[in-house]
Order: C-alpha cells, then structure tokens, then sequence
C-alpha cells in the first residue's frame, strides 16, 4: 500500500470493560454525534497505536447516555475484557462533515499558534470541552497556557496548514502564570 494514501483515523468511543456475559462492552463516547453509531456497520479497533484492526458490528445500543458494543466474534466475557481500554475508530473519509468554522478537536491538535504580528505562541496540545468554554491548551517556550476557542480570539484557523492566528486580550497571557 502506498504510504501516502493510507487513510487516517477518527476516534469515536473508547471501550471502558465488558457488559453483560455474552461479550459485550460498554464505552465512553467521544464524538459529537452518538447518532453515528446506529448506522455503521463495522469499525477499526486501536490497540493503545501497537495495532489497528477492523472488526463488524452485529448492533450498538445505548445505557445512560454511553454506547455498548456487541462485536463479531467477541462471544464471551474474557473476549470482551481483553478489549478494555481499546479506542473505536473509523477512518477519517468516513468521519461526519462539519459546518465551515468549525472543527474536530483532532484537527486543532498540532496546529501551531501564533499571533497577529507572528509571533509563535506553541502549539495545541489539547482542547478541553468546558459547558460553553471550550479552550486551546497551548505548549510552547513560555510553557503551558490557555486560549479560548472563541471566534474573536482565534481569527484565523486553518487545519490545512496546521495554523492558528490569535489575537490575545490584554493580560490573557498574565491569567496563565
């Protein structure tokens, strides 16, 4: 396979332990769009990045707001425990369009950030979903420090080229000390 044209992942799920006895696993949610689940009929499993493989699924149905899979082949309770802690993925041609201005937080993961005048700030490390407040946690020399990921903030994004330009309130970077 050519390298070039290996597709790209997107997590979705992370499988938590088994539920039940006939090897099932609930997991933690980590899309947007739960509705998803309904729909796909085989997903990719990531082995912690040792191995990747792709797996059917017979259904997924829901238990308090969290997704429990019933995967072909996983018939048993050691079956399913030997999937704990395994991210459910699918490939990335595959993932939900989003609106324009918007993103996935995989892809503002990496971007560098810099301000109006260029400045490079460091890069997205993390972005931690808060009710309302979403934030840019960004490593760089002056260590680690948090962005809001507000549109009057952030100006420019541009996941292509992996850049983010902002333009900082007076004293933000002073919260951060």
């Amino acid at each position: 396979m050519d390298p070039v044209a290996r597709p790209s992942f997107v997590t979705i799920a992370r499988i938590a332990r088994p539920w039940g006895n006939r090897g099932e696993v609930i997991a933690d949610s980590y899309t947007d769009f739960p509705e998803r689940f309904g729909i796909l009929e085989e997903v990719w499993l990531d082995f912690a990045g040792r191995s990747r493989t792709r797996i059917a699924l017979e259904f997924v149905w829901e238990h308090k707001g969290r997704p429990v899979f019933k995967f072909a082949g996983v018939d048993s309770i050691s079956a399913a425990e030997a999937l704990a802690g395994v991210w459910v993925q699918v490939e990335a041609a595959e993932s939900v369009q989003l609106p324009e201005g918007t993103y996935f937080d995989h892809e503002l993961i990496g971007c560098a950030v810099v301000d109006t005048e260029g400045r490079e700030l460091g890069a997205v490390f993390e972005v931690l979903r808060l009710s309302g407040n979403h934030q840019l946690v960004v490593r760089g020399a002056a260590g680690e420090f948090l962005i809001p990921a507000t549109d009057a903030i952030c100006r420019e994004v541009s996941v292509k080229d992996k850049r983010i330009v902002v333009d900082l309130p007076a004293g933000l970077m002073d919260l951060n000390e």
